[in-house]
């Protein structure tokens, strides 16, 4: 699992994790509805999504809706996680507006090793049950 995830690029990280919110919202979600979401161009979502599919995190065909497997459903849920934890601290700690957090964590969620990302969630959760405010 570690080998894939360090094969994953930024890009492609984006694009599971948009696949696994759709997942987690239970809504079908097909190739040029994820172009439009993710403001990229049809052609992009088909070479990631072919990467992702050869990668086994997603299924795909281009007259069916994505589907996440259970792998690729682990390591989104890593994305996801650091991107939460970012944004939390943004907001919470830094008192960052919410659309600038998101944006500055999903820059940074790509790069942030897991020693740093559980050093802020730690922090974050200390910060936040001291601080009333």
């Amino acid at each position: 699992m570690i080998t894939e995830e360090k094969s994953l690029s930024s890009g492609l990280e984006d694009y599971l994790e948009a696949i696994y919110i759709a997942h987690m919202n239970n809504k079908a979600l097909k190739g040029a509805e994820l172009a439009r979401e993710l403001n990229v161009s049809r052609a992009s979502v088909s070479e990631a999504l072919a990467k992702l599919v050869s990668k086994k995190l997603i299924n795909y065909n281009s007259y069916e809706a994505i589907s996440i497997t259970k792998d690729g459903i682990i390591q989104a849920q890593k994305i996801y996680s650091k991107h939460h934890i970012l944004e939390n601290f943004f907001e919470k700690v830094l008192k960052i507006d919410k659309a600038e957090a998101s944006e500055n964590a999903c820059k940074i969620e790509h790069i942030i090793s897991q020693n740093i990302i559980e050093k802020i969630a730690h922090f974050t959760d200390k910060y936040t049950k001291t601080r009333k405010d």
